[in-house]
């Protein structure tokens, strides 16, 4: 029996440090969860933190941009905005979907004594512009009591100011740059490249100039005989608008649809603009209605704080090194 009972508690020795061991783990375990939690309660509080401010701007700031119930309550008259930004080209910010969206939303709101469309932009797609164009013909007609304006920032040219000449008048800064009524198409050719390098090149087409343009073929010049004729054609589009839009305003001189582009100052003598101005100074001093309301679509809700959260912690990042630097 002795010896029985003195193997009893030889076995249940280590049975009750290995249970121990296992609450110890299972303890371990928790505790360790529980700190995981609390870090990432910590993280996400900070990363709340962090991103209130610019969130909360963002929402003030989206109550009247490219929206007319928010400001339409009042009884007071405003000088819709609608900024044009960028490369006017589908599927952009400066698409013809979102500045007509943005101009249609200005007309429509009772209290807007007046439209500017603010242009900063290079050009783009000719028929994009052509569509901004139409549209604000329609909108004048249709809203005829509503005058719209542009204002020129940096520059206009090419499609910018393709649109910009649909407007009843254009107001620029000295230095703007304005012009470039022309039409371009870009390629380039690797025939010489290929030969050196001994690549040969092997195109099947069902159509004998499907190959248009092919940069690893021989220039075809019947080819390009066809694309200078649709070039001439579109240019021809151009000017007629331009004319259209301008009227006897325009003084008509050897190079001014050449595609140069000219200063602010130089277009005011050519009539290609009006005269001097900002979108402050025209609301002040032109439309009488010094308060500016935003009609320019900002796009969906989360690209917009995306973009804020981009922008405060490329913010973020530069102030940390620059105080490094000092």
């Amino acid at each position: 029996m002795f010896g029985s009972s003195q193997k009893t508690e030889t076995d249940t020795g280590p049975s009750k440090d290995y249970e121990k061991m296992v609450k110890d783990l299972a303890f371990s375990a928790v505790n360790e969860q529980r700190r995981r939690r609390r870090w990432r309660i910590f993280f996400t509080f900070l990363f709340f933190a962090y991103l209130t401010p610019p969130l909360y701007l963002l929402i003030q700031s989206s109550g009247v941009s490219g929206s007319s119930d928010s400001v339409s309550n009042g009884s007071d008259k405003h000088t819709a905005l609608v900024s044009l930004e960028g490369v006017i080209a589908a599927g952009d910010k400066a698409s013809a979907s979102n500045i007509i969206a943005g101009l249609e939303a200005a007309f429509k709101n009772p209290n807007t004594a007046a439209v500017i469309l603010e242009i900063n932009s290079p050009g783009g797609s000719p028929v994009q512009s052509a569509y901004i164009y139409d549209e604000i013909i329609r909108l004048r007609q249709a809203h005829q009591s509503i005058p719209i304006y542009t204002v020129v920032s940096d520059i206009a040219a090419s499609g910018g100011y393709f649109v910009a000449s649909a407007t009843d008048n254009i107001y620029v800064n000295k230095s703007s740059l304005v012009g470039s009524i022309g039409v371009r198409m870009d390629n380039f050719g690797f025939v010489e490249l290929m030969k050196k390098v001994g690549v040969e090149r092997r195109l099947l087409t069902a159509g004998e100039n499907k190959g248009l343009l092919d940069p690893f073929l021989p220039e075809d010049q019947s080819q390009k005989t066809h694309l200078q004729e649709m070039l001439n054609e579109v240019h021809q589009h151009f000017i007629t608008a331009v004319k259209n839009g301008r009227g006897d305003r325009l003084i008509e001189k050897e190079g001014l649809f050449s595609g140069l582009i000219w200063t602010g100052e130089k277009a005011i003598k050519l009539g290609l603009v009006d005269n001097y101005g900002t979108t402050k100074s025209v609301s002040r001093d032109i439309v009488k209605a010094e308060k500016v309301v935003d009609f320019t679509p900002q796009g969906e809700f989360f690209d917009r704080i995306a973009e804020r959260i981009g922008t405060a912690a490329s913010q973020q990042i530069q102030s940390y090194f620059n105080a490094q630097i000092k």
